[in-house]
């Protein structure tokens, strides 16, 4: 239990962190685009919102949530978006004290389910400590939309490994999801966290080899910046082709990002 309250606490904090970017917005501001195509800064949120809520769910009324997931699957295309429009739509205090509250909640319902529960999903089963990384991940992901939208500037944190660590561990699904058979041998990643330590995935003599800086591995997997806008090297035609589509997220590989020169 020790260990999940470690997770637990990193996505109380993520969530915090994102907070003060929009605790003090007038309402207007809510309205401003961010680098996702039709997103505002209320979509963000209310998309995280949303998404919270859920896991909610999924964590205290697992038949509530399959019903839920019967509806969503009517239009499998759409009820993401869907959601984040309803959510954009509300006054924007409302929404707010609605997101920090379910916040709470969910929390909440992880540091208080029994070890061992998995919890149904929109992709495979999760138990708590999949379920805070999860979280902390679109946490972080979605506040990088909504500091972008601001022009600010986030000095990146030590939580930032949990999504490395995702992003790491999905290697195999990013594969499957673009419908290529994942290599036999597992890649070495060598990332520099913000304090300048190595994080170390992967075997010491490991022929296909990612490094760089954490942060940028964590762009990549989120899909919040252009491979050509970070500073990753790979070694290996594996490693070289996984960076083209790397994800640490479920359901299908997006789009991405334009790359600043082609803007």
């Amino acid at each position: 239990m020790a260990e999940l309250q470690t997770f637990i606490d990193d996505l109380r904090a993520e969530g915090e962190c994102l907070d003060v970017l929009v605790a003090d917005l007038p309402d207007e501001k809510w309205a401003a685009a961010t680098p996702a195509e039709g997103w505002t800064i209320a979509h963000q949120i209310g998309h995280l919102h949303w998404t919270d809520a859920a896991a909610l769910l999924a964590i205290t009324d697992p038949d509530g949530f399959a019903e839920q997931v019967k509806v969503a699957f009517l239009n499998p295309a759409g009820f993401v978006d869907d959601g984040a429009a309803e959510q954009a739509a509300r006054p924007p205090a409302e929404l707010l004290a609605d997101w920090r509250a379910g916040r709470t909640a969910l929390v909440d319902a992880l540091a208080a389910a029994p070890a061992g529960t998995k919890f149904p999903w929109y992709g495979p089963p999760m138990g708590a400590v999949s379920m805070a990384t999860a979280r902390l991940m679109e946490t972080w992901a979605h506040g990088q939309d909504v500091a972008d939208a601001l022009g600010v500037e986030r000095a990146p944190t030590a939580r930032i490994k949990n999504i490395a660590h995702l992003g790491v561990r999905t290697r195999n699904f990013a594969y499957s999801v673009n419908e290529k058979t994942p290599p036999a041998e597992e890649f070495r990643v060598e990332l520099t966290a913000p304090d300048g330590s190595l994080w170390i995935w992967g075997p010491e003599d490991g022929a296909q080899k990612v490094t760089g800086p954490a942060v940028d591995f964590c762009l990549l997997v989120t899909q919040r910046a252009n491979r050509a806008d970070l500073d990753l090297v790979a070694v290996g035609a594996d490693a070289e082709e996984w960076l083209g589509f790397a994800q640490a997220f479920a359901g299908p590989s997006g789009s991405g990002r334009e790359a600043e020169a082609d803007k």
